[in-house]
């Protein structure tokens, strides 16, 4: 098991962590939809995932939850780089545009996601999808809370 004090880390070193590490045995989304951390810097995920038909919905193409799902993450974690150590985030609201179905076939999902304010108590930010042909599958933004000060 894991034994790393992640409340002693900045939000950007975790993320960096995440990224190299790539912890198998620690529970998360990103584990269970198979996520990458293929970019980690500043204000600035981006995380991808391969589809596969457990990701369908009812008409064959994938569900529209896992886009939300990559773009949440890509942009709550852009959120988190920008943290202290010991200050923590939940997304307040997610606002999702839809542009096109992505197929299930193992292609290649990537979502970025950037920080557009980072204050004391709110963050925001803006993400979009683009499936492996550069195609552009949804595009979100998000408000997050920041829990918590640095001492």
């Amino acid at each position: 098991m894991t034994t790393v004090d992640f409340a002693a880390m900045t939000g950007l070193e975790l993320m960096r962590w995440v990224q190299s590490e790539r912890p198998a045995d620690l529970p998360s989304i990103g584990r269970l939809l198979g996520m990458r951390f293929d970019e980690v810097e500043h204000g600035r995920v981006v995380v991808s995932l391969d589809t596969r038909p457990d990701f369908a919905n009812p008409l064959g193409t994938v569900h529209g939850g896992i886009a939300a799902t990559l773009l949440d993450s890509a942009m709550g974690c852009a959120v988190h780089t920008t943290l202290p150590a010991g200050v923590g985030y939940t997304t307040l609201e997610l606002k999702v545009n839809y542009i096109r179905a992505a197929r299930t076939d193992g292609q290649t999902l990537k979502a970025e996601g950037t920080v557009i304010h980072a204050g004391r108590r709110t963050a925001t930010a803006e993400g979009k999808v683009l499936d492996d042909q550069g195609k552009l599958i949804a595009h979100a933004t998000t408000t997050c809370i920041v829990l918590g000060t640095a001492a």
